[in-house]
């Protein structure tokens, strides 16, 4: 079960790689629970995204502050990995404290079955990229965090993506410069969290080796980028961490306005999904069956065993 396990996991590492090379642009919605992961892959995109601003949202309905732990993240991804059988590329934060932590972090998730793991060169406790009063940690100590990282892998095929938050306060420059080193420190790919401006995309582009993953956030205001655009501008990824987050909440909020204005349940009409449709979703069907394979057998065991002679003590 555990080898299977292993391959099953090690075969989206290698399918997530196989996105990042490849010509065109792909496109990453983010989950923020289980379900939301199992409609991203129904509705036909080939990754998940699961980021700390929407997990932070969902698990404790609460802003994007580093209040959160790598067990509660640990446990959170596992479950969105169970739920699919695409790539889910996860948010690590700051690698959770110093680097027996980030050391810690990636065999924790490895071990949840992620395919891919950025985490950010933010001073810990990590924030959301989006909210003011960001610091970073020198450069070195980012790629100190790289190499703990890296060392803790142990299936090759995990992609290992250093995220570089100091555009906001240094620019551009800085932020190039920051993931350039962290290439030749070795990791998979980088991320310039800010670099949101189609010109600065494609000198990033341009200057940083490797692919280029582009994030459009709800946090950043209304994005400004289309996605033909991004892949213009030669942008192999991008991610949405919280648009569906940002829906499902409306969505809620709509029904419940509906149930109470009406004081009934039978005007939501099409604001909910239909018993049918929700079972299919969530796989009843071969549930039972499996749960009926089970009984079958413990019948057949019984009925061999009332057919057997007992032993004289």
């Amino acid at each position: 079960m555990q080898q299977d396990l292993d391959e099953n996991a090690t075969t989206r590492r290698i399918r997530l790689r196989e996105l990042l090379n490849r010509p065109g642009l792909t496109v990453w919605p983010g989950a923020f629970d289980a379900m939301s992961a199992r409609l991203i892959e129904r509705a036909g995109f080939e990754a998940v995204m699961a980021g700390g601003f929407a997990a932070i949202g969902s698990l404790l309905a609460a802003p994007d502050l580093g209040q959160s732990n790598v067990r509660d993240y640990a446990d959170h991804y596992e479950r969105i990995c169970s739920a699919v059988t695409i790539p889910v590329y996860v948010d690590a934060d700051t690698g959770f404290g110093g680097l027996h932590n980030t050391y810690a972090m990636v065999r924790a998730f490895e071990s949840a079955g992620v395919a891919g793991i950025f985490f950010s060169d933010q001073v810990f406790p990590n924030r959301c990229g989006y909210l003011p009063g960001k610091e970073v940690v020198s450069t070195e100590a980012m790629l100190a965090r790289i190499a703990a990282a890296l060392d803790a892998r142990t299936d090759p095929n995990l992609v290992i993506v250093g995220r570089t938050d100091v555009y906001g306060i240094e620019g551009l420059d800085e932020a190039i410069e920051r993931c350039r080193l962290f290439v030749d420190a070795g990791a998979d790919m980088t991320m310039a969290q800010g670099v949101d401006q189609i010109e600065e995309i494609c000198r990033a582009v341009r200057e940083i080796p490797g692919p280029f993953m582009a994030i459009l956030s709800q946090a950043a205001g209304m994005a400004r980028n289309n996605f033909a655009d991004l892949e213009d501008a030669g942008v192999r990824a991008v991610c949405l961490p919280s648009a569906l987050l940002f829906a499902a909440v409306q969505s809620v909020t709509q029904a419940l306005e509906t149930i109470k204005s009406d004081g009934s349940i039978g005007t939501l009409g099409d604001q909910v999904i239909g018993l049918e449709e929700y079972y299919d979703i969530v796989g009843i069907t071969d549930m039972l069956e499996r749960e009926q394979r089970y009984d079958d057998l413990a019948h057949q065991l019984v009925e061999g065993a009332t057919g057997r002679q007992r032993p004289v003590s």
